[in-house]
């Protein structure tokens, strides 16, 4: 007994990794109240949940607070271009909607749409994962996220099956999961993500030695 509560115990420490992942869904939930700062708030849980697929959190709550100063400017910038350019896909997609099946130039708006709107969702998983790890320019940012899910699709779709999930069993089956949530979600897609932001980051060059002439 005294084993399995142990800390070190594989059961105890993905229940404490759960329970983390809670607190996380909290924490982005009220850091993300005015909307605006939603884009920051999902940067700092992607940011905490890396390290904890890396096995080097620390204080998460101190974590997700300081990724939220450091990367508030430049990810409400993204989130705000992302919410503008959502809005005008689902007003494309209203006036689609209407107009449908009234010629064949409906079938191709309607093929470019659904284009437009994968690498909407696809950029939506993977830029606050790379805002969180990396950085670079808005413009590069966007690019980045659709290259990197087409890139790697298997992980895209795994991803995109863990967000269809999570939001069907919260409308469906059991409204109380929504404490689980965001949280949850981004801490399994992290575990998904590491390897492959590992495998993106630039080489690390080895130390140079500084010599010294033997007297």
């Amino acid at each position: 007994m005294r084993n399995f509560l142990s800390p070190d115990n594989a059961v105890m420490s993905f229940i404490t990794r759960i329970v983390y992942a809670v607190w996380l869904n909290i924490l982005w939930f009220v850091f993300s109240l005015p909307v605006f700062t939603a884009g920051a708030s999902t940067t700092a849980l992607f940011y905490v949940t890396l390290k904890m697929a890396r096995n080097e959190e620390g204080n998460i709550t101190a974590q997700f607070v300081q990724a939220f100063r450091e990367n508030f400017r430049f990810s409400t910038k993204v989130w705000l271009i992302m919410l503008a350019g959502q809005a005008v896909l689902a007003l494309d997609g209203y006036v689609l909607w209407h107009m449908r099946f009234t010629n064949a130039f409906w079938t191709f708006l309607t093929a470019v749409y659904i284009v437009l709107l994968a690498g909407c969702i696809i950029s939506a998983m993977y830029i606050f994962p790379l805002m969180a790890r990396f950085e670079n320019t808005v413009r590069a940012m966007f690019i980045n996220s659709i290259m990197v899910g087409i890139r790697y699709l298997l992980c895209t779709a795994a991803m995109a099956a863990i967000y269809f999930i999570m939001l069907l069993i919260i409308v469906r089956f059991f409204t109380p999961a929504v404490i689980f949530g965001e949280g949850l979600c981004a801490f399994l897609c992290s575990y998904l993500l590491s390897g492959i932001l590992e495998r993106l980051a630039p080489p690390q060059e080895p130390p140079e030695e500084n010599s010294t002439d033997e007297a």
